[in-house]
């Protein structure tokens, strides 16, 4: 089984055990999304400023690994022709069940997003990526594919870890490991991995992620840092996360 495939399974379990990134927004949040009030979260705890989006009503949406019924359906309330790439089953079908409560229609792909997306170019006016560069091994590859399959002036909207989550041991206060974390390249890290349920993660580089959209050939037009909801780095206000957006000039 390839990593991809581990990760896949691994966050199929996660989702059945209540994992908090894979619960599907209630009808109510939905509602309150047909009447214009709403929010979506790239990163863990500060919800993307409205006009990183432009005009949604009519807009071509691609949620790329942004599954589990938390953000089309606020797009798709608020008037946008959503489709969702996930490789997660469970996931999808979550994507599914959402879509089939609140009576509106979505495109669902199950697909490894590491490999060509199955869309023509220019196909989208945005895409919508939250936080999962951290479930493959090279990040590049994915922005270049946005680029691709977005039209001119579309917009790329990412999530990105910045790799200190990596460094850390489970009380964020001593750190254990060196970076880049990657276990492929370590037979014990991949081995503690897949013994902790962890699937097969990775860190990558601000060079990698933001220095990746721009060699892309995206425009980079703003950016905020984010912490997790809890824990040690999160009580002192450390930044785990970075989220941009970008445009297809």
């Amino acid at each position: 089984m390839n990593y991809r495939d581990i990760n896949s399974k691994t966050i199929d379990s996660w989702c059945r055990a209540g994992w908090e990134w894979g619960k599907p927004v209630s009808h109510e949040v939905y509602a309150l999304a047909k009447r214009g009030i709403w929010d979506v979260y790239l990163t863990p705890t500060k919800p993307v400023p409205h006009e990183w989006f432009g005009e949604l009503s009519g807009a071509r949406v691609l949620g790329l690994a942004s599954e589990g019924g938390q953000q089309i359906p606020v797009f798709a309330a608020l008037g946008a022709e959503c489709t969702v790439l996930d490789y997660s089953e469970v996931q999808c079908a979550t994507e599914r069940e959402v879509a089939s409560r609140e009576g509106y229609t979505v495109k669902i792909i199950r697909a490894d997003m590491t490999e060509r997306l199955p869309f023509e170019d220019g196909s989208f006016d945005l895409v919508f990526y939250p936080v999962s560069n951290c479930y493959i091994e090279e990040a590049e590859p994915v922005f270049r594919e946005c680029y691709r399959v977005l039209r001119k002036g579309g917009r790329l909207l990412s999530g990105l870890d910045n790799g200190i989550n990596f460094i850390l041991d489970p009380t964020q206060t001593r750190i254990v490991n060196k970076l880049p974390f990657n276990p492929l390249k370590d037979e014990a890290l991949y081995e503690r991995s897949i013994r902790a349920g962890e699937g097969i993660q990775f860190s990558h580089t601000a060079e990698e992620q933001i220095g990746g959209q721009i060699r892309a050939g995206f425009m980079l037009t703003d950016l905020y840092e984010d912490t997790d909801r809890e824990g040690f780095l999160h009580d002192y206000n450390i930044p785990q996360y970075l989220a941009t957006l970008s445009i297809k000039p």
